[in-house]
This record gives C-alpha cells, sequence and structure tokens, in this order.
C-alpha cells in the first residue's frame, strides 16, 4: 500500500469525523447542555389528551389510569378514539368512565377507506377534542409522573404552536432492550436537538402537543394521508417553524412505553417509521443523511486507516471523536433519564452504524397500511 494512499485514508476519515464533531458541537450539544426547565407561575390552560386505539385492552386497563389521574387542576379531558377494536377495549373504556368523568370515548365502526394507518382516527379525536390545546399520545404510553399535563403545557408561551417530548421505553434486562433505548435516544438527540436549533422537523406521537387550530389551518393530514405512518413527524416537519416549536425535557414530562421483546418486531416498526423519512423537507433531509453517510463511512475508513495508514494518526482521530461524543452523551442521557447507557456507548455508537446499515433501504420501501 502506497503512502499516497494511507494519507488519502487518513484525509477521508479526518473529514468524516470533522463532520460528526461538527453536528454534536454545533447541534447535539444543545440538548446535552439545555439548562434546568424553569418553575412555572403562570396559570394552567385547559387541554384535551388525545388518545386512538385499536384492540389494545390489555394497555388500556394497565397505563390509562395514568393518563386520567394526572394532577391538574384547569378543565381537561382524555379522548380516546376506539377504531373498530374487537378485543375488550369498548368494555374497558365504559368501566373506566364510571370512575373518570373527564374520560370521553369516540368509537369508531367503519374503515376510513384510501388513508391507512391511524390517521382517520386521530382527526377524529382532534375534532373531538373541547380544548385549543391537544396533547397526544399512545395507548401502551404511561406519563412519567401525575405533573406530565402540566408540564408540557407550560411550554406554550407567546407563538408557540407545536410542543415537542420526549417518549422514551421502559428499562428492560436484556440487549435488545439497550439497543431500543439507545435507537430511541439518538432519535430524540436529533429531532430534540435541531428543534433547539431552529430546525424543527420531526416529532413523536407518544409525546407530542400542538395547537387544533394550527392542524386545521394545514388542513390536517390531507397533504399526505396516503402514507400509512406521518401522523406525528409527517406533520410536525409540515406546520413546525423556528418561531412555532418549543421543547419539553423535564423529566415529569416524559413517557414511557412498554420495548418490543423480539428483533423482528422492532425492526418492522423502524422499517414503518424510516418510510415517512424520504417525503421531510429538502433541507431536513440534506442535515440527516449527511449524519447518516458520515456514521455509515466512519468505522469502514477507520478499519482500513489502522490496518493501511498511519497507526497511530488513525487513533488519535478516533480517540477525539469518542471523547467529544462521550462528554455529549453523558450530559444527553442524563438529562432524558438514559444514564445507564452511558457506559456502553462506544459499542452502542457501533450498533448505531450497523443500524443504519439495517434500514439504509428503508426509506424506499412500501410500509404495511396497519397501525404498528
Amino acid at each position: 500500500m502506497s503512502a499516497d494512499t494511507g494519507t488519502l485514508l487518513l484525509i477521508a476519515l479526518a473529514a468524516v469525523a470533522a463532520i460528526q464533531v461538527t453536528y454534536h458541537l454545533a447541534l447535539f450539544r444543545r440538548l446535552a447542555f439545555h439548562p434546568p426547565t424553569p418553575t412555572d407561575t403562570r396559570p394552567d390552560m385547559p387541554v384535551s389528551v388525545v388518545v386512538c386505539t385499536r384492540d389494545e385492552a390489555r394497555n388500556l386497563s394497565a397505563r390509562l389510569p395514568q393518563v386520567l389521574e394526572q394532577d391538574y387542576s384547569a378543565p381537561h379531558e382524555v379522548v380516546v378514539v376506539n377504531d373498530n377494536s374487537v378485543d375488550d377495549t369498548t368494555y374497558i373504556l365504559e368501566d373506566l368512565q364510571t370512575r373518570y368523568r373527564h374520560l370521553r370515548p369516540v368509537d369508531l365502526k367503519q374503515e376510513a377507506l384510501h388513508i391507512p394507518g391511524k390517521k382517520f382516527p386521530l382527526a377524529v379525536g382532534l375534532k373531538t377534542a373541547r380544548h385549543e390545546v391537544v396533547l397526544l399520545t399512545d395507548a401502551d404510553c404511561s406519563p412519567a409522573s401525575p405533573q406530565w399535563v402540566r408540564r408540557m403545557q407550560s411550554a406554550y408561551t407567546d407563538g408557540v404552536e407545536i410542543v415537542l417530548g420526549y417518549g422514551a421505553y421502559e428499562r428492560r434486562p436484556g440487549i435488545l432492550n439497550r439497543l431500543i433505548r439507545f435507537e430511541t435516544f439518538h432519535t430524540a438527540l436529533q429531532y430534540l436537538s435541531f428543534a433547539l436549533a431552529g430546525i424543527p422537523y420531526m416529532g413523536v406521537g407518544r409525546n407530542l402537543s400542538y395547537r387544533r387550530e394550527l392542524f386545521f389551518r394545514h388542513k390536517g393530514f390531507s397533504a399526505h394521508h396516503h402514507i400509512p405512518g406521518g401522523d406525528d413527524d409527517q406533520f410536525v416537519n409540515m406546520a413546525a417553524t423556528p418561531g412555532n416549536t418549543a421543547v419539553m425535557v423535564h423529566p415529569e414530562a416524559f413517557t414511557r412505553s412498554e420495548p418490543k421483546t423480539r428483533f423482528r418486531d422492532w425492526q418492522r416498526q423502524k422499517r414503518r417509521h424510516f418510510s415517512t423519512g424520504r417525503h421531510y423537507k429538502p433541507l431536513h433531509k440534506a442535515l440527516l443523511g449527511l449524519y447518516a453517510s458520515a456514521q455509515l463511512l466512519f468505522y469502514p475508513l477507520l478499519a482500513a486507516s489502522l490496518a493501511l495508514a498511519d497507526l497511530r494518526v488513525a487513533a488519535a482521530i478516533f480517540g477525539i471523536r469518542l471523547l467529544i461524543q462521550g462528554v455529549i452523551y453523558r450530559k444527553a442521557m442524563t438529562r432524558l433519564g438514559e444514564a445507564d447507557l452511558w457506559p456502553w456507548y462506544p459499542l452502542l455508537d457501533i450498533w448505531q452504524w450497523a443500524y443504519y446499515l439495517i434500514f439504509i433501504r428503508a426509506p424506499w420501501m412500501a410500509p404495511r397500511p396497519g397501525w404498528k
């Protein structure tokens, strides 16, 4: 191997590492070093929590009471849209309604033609909601605290129409759980940091709030109703601006969901989520594509440089990148309640490379039309 080839490898490795370091220092540090959320003294606003469900009686029975038992003094309601369930969902909701008067079930008895996924039931829930501020979550989610509604609505200052929250997955034993939680953290690191930098591009329906007027101003999901996914990220990508979007990362404002227990099920879920990314705005696709490309190129270039170029220089580039990444990850993981993942971050970063490789074709694959 010639010296020129070794030099070119090191230059390419340094360039790719520089791209990744730039993302960490220019963007991801915004979440990592985001100041603590101040105690808010403004009065609570009326809020409608909207949950869509299909055949999730077990989740509703176990988790919906935590949504219904929020410590919130202002008028609020929980609208649950039962989308053609054939299990015991109806009976569970009827029983809960006898104990919680602010629960408002909405039963859908017919499928919406040509509108796959949960966009139609969610639109029905938003039209049914009585209050201007709506807070979305899923039937398999639990608020992290009784202050969830209060914390999320407190981000509505003048001009804010969208509030992005963090939807975590519960900590369980096993490697798959760490992989799922790291991917969830890494996704949140991106969309929350981009929003803090004035480039909001997505949110997650497990923990997302916006104003009904914004939804109707953009004609709901009409611009992308044919896409099975995107009821959360695609709508935010369309409607969010630097001035109308806020983030809420107080630990009491998180939600937690039950993670998948089989890799195949999780892979199917992620492929569906990836399918909406190709519909993002060009700037967002370019920034996310550059970041993913740098991640895909880094480890092959590192391996080639360690084998064929100056070992010390390649190791130094890797060490500097790892150090900067480690500092940002430690702060951001602590911020999002995922600090137990930090000791594993060097291995999880290699997993992130494999993750991009596994799902490299996903944005161009047709997703299944079902909910999950």
